[in-house]
């Protein structure tokens, strides 16, 4: 991680008093929004811009394990669990109405809680549902929007990989659902993390374990099947998505795993036709190229967020 790189280069140097020691002061904390307990990490200056880290599936805030602290030493870094993930309440689906809008409602409550009035977006997979939706209500609130390995474009979509999926949203039944289900297994959850990359060795079993005890849970895999089929009303959206990006002309950074076998280059270029000044990094990774490219992430967001015009 490059904070600690520079933090063993001080002490080379005999510069004990200049390590940045606020990266590694990461808290971990839970606020009550609409009756639930959202489990949330935070870390750097409370003073600072923020940086909201949206996770993907099947992950959670742990995701962001690496780059907080990376982060943390310039800025203000908030990263949640949505319900259903990581620490976060895990109501039934006869509870709560699981949809990417009700989560999408639920991070708004929760940093309207935190009293976050302007943030950069971090976005991964289910981040991109969760954070276009908080755009569009907040827009003012947005300083930039960085993207890694999420689409607001069907091209984006691996035709093979992601029809078992298209196949459920068009008839739900037993038949149709045991692909989907095969996808928050073991097996299903490690596909996701070591397929595209080069050395899947590099990749900590620490994260689809992680994921997994979440999965496991009892009563978890109704909330994922659930989520996964209401995906489709994301790619319903992804018009409204489309024209709200153009019209923004957010400042945009875009970091893409460009094995990912669920969301292909494709999905990557879609951005720049429609932000034609975002920045884009190509990574030769997988859908959760930060696990093993977190280094070049965190450089490029640092340098991507300096870049940005002051704190709105």
């Amino acid at each position: 991680m490059i904070h600690r790189l520079l933090t063993a280069g001080a002490l080379a140097l005999g510069a004990f008093a200049a390590a940045p020691a606020i990266a590694d002061d990461v808290a971990y904390k839970t606020v009550a929004v609409d009756g639930l307990d959202i489990f949330y990490r935070e870390a750097g200056p409370a003073d600072a811009p923020t940086i909201l880290l949206l996770h993907g599936f099947p992950s959670s805030s742990h995701m962001f394990r690496e780059l907080i602290p990376d982060l943390a030493a310039q800025y203000h870094v908030i990263a949640p669990d949505y319900p259903g993930f990581g620490y976060s309440s895990a109501p039934s689906v006869e509870e709560f109405g699981y949809s990417f809008a009700k989560l999408a409602d639920v991070i708004e409550g929760f940093t309207d809680q935190l009293g976050l009035a302007s943030y950069v977006l971090y976005m991964q997979d289910y981040g991109g549902p969760v954070g276009m939706r908080l755009a569009i209500k907040h827009p003012e609130r947005v300083r930039g929007i960085v993207v890694q390995n999420a689409v607001v474009s069907i091209e984006g979509w691996d035709p093979v990989n992601t029809a078992p999926l298209q196949a459920y949203w068009k008839e739900r039944t037993p038949e149709t659902e045991k692909p989907v289900r095969d996808i928050i297994t073991a097996d299903g959850t490690r596909w996701q993390y070591v397929t595209g990359e080069p050395q899947p060795e590099r990749v900590s079993p620490d994260s689809w374990s992680h994921d997994q005890r979440g999965l496991d849970r009892p009563g978890n895999d109704h909330i994922q099947l659930e989520l996964l089929y209401q995906y489709r009303d994301n790619v319903a959206n992804y018009p409204k998505w489309q024209q709200f990006l153009k019209e923004l002309q957010p400042p945009m950074l875009v970091t893409w795993g460009k094995n990912d076998p669920v969301f292909t280059v494709a999905g990557m270029e879609k951005f720049k036709a429609l932000v034609p000044n975002a920045e884009m990094h190509v990574l030769d990774g997988g859908h959760f190229a930060l696990e093993t490219h977190e280094p070049a992430i965190a450089a490029a967001m640092l340098d991507f967020l300096a870049r940005l015009p002051a704190t709105k």
